[in-house]
């Protein structure tokens, strides 16, 4: 019966509260965490550091790239410059040269055209009326004489040579008109100065 007793008494106590105070104190207790919160904090901020490294890195890098191959450039303009103002100044040249190429052409191109039409004036040419000056343009020629004779049929001559070449069957293929324009007294020879103007047909324009 006793022992009993002993046993029930010895349960009891074992469930039974502590007797004792807790004087333990939390705030000083050492932290016993495997991975402190802190060792993230840090962590994360040097990696964010690392990573704004790097790229201010990366990116001071590739400036000094840039300004190398602007240098590169700069010297290759400033050795390549003055072959291509020379280059200019000789197209600019080329192109004069053919302006003149394309005039020339032009005019040979009309030339079967006006030969023939100065080779015809030629065979038609009265004898009292002689051709100093012919004056090949655009679509025209220009004649410019004298007229032999007394000074009062110098004038009637000048109109006569100019019903003549309208009334020319062949030169009517080559001409669309033929315009007395001028007629001066030469001060010096008391001769009469005429100036014809013949509009070509099909003559090449520049």
């Amino acid at each position: 019966m006793l022992s009993l007793l002993k046993k029930s008494d010895a349960a009891t106590a074992d469930l039974a509260p502590a007797w004792h105070p807790n004087f333990r104190n939390y705030e000083r207790l050492p932290d016993i965490k495997a991975v402190r919160t802190s060792f993230f904090v840090n962590g994360s901020a040097l990696v964010v550091t690392l990573a704004l490294f790097g790229y201010l890195a990366k990116q001071e890098f590739d400036l000094r790239i840039l300004n190398s191959q602007i240098a590169t450039w700069e010297e290759q303009i400033a050795r390549d410059q003055p072959a291509s103002v020379k280059a200019v100044a000789l197209f600019t040249s080329f192109q004069a040269e053919e302006k003149r190429l394309v005039e020339i052409d032009a005019f040979l191109q009309a030339r079967p055209v006006v030969m023939d039409l100065l080779l015809r004036i030629g065979q038609t040419l009265p004898k009292n009326i002689a051709l100093d000056v012919f004056d090949l343009r655009e679509t025209t020629l220009i004649l410019r004489g004298t007229v032999r004779g007394a000074p009062d049929m110098a004038s009637g001559y000048a109109s006569a040579y100019v019903d003549q070449m309208r009334a020319d069957i062949e030169l009517a293929r080559k001409i669309d008109t033929v315009e007395l324009k001028n007629l001066n007294r030469i001060p010096t020879t008391g001769r009469l100065a005429f100036e014809v103007e013949l509009k070509l047909k099909g003559a090449a324009k520049k």
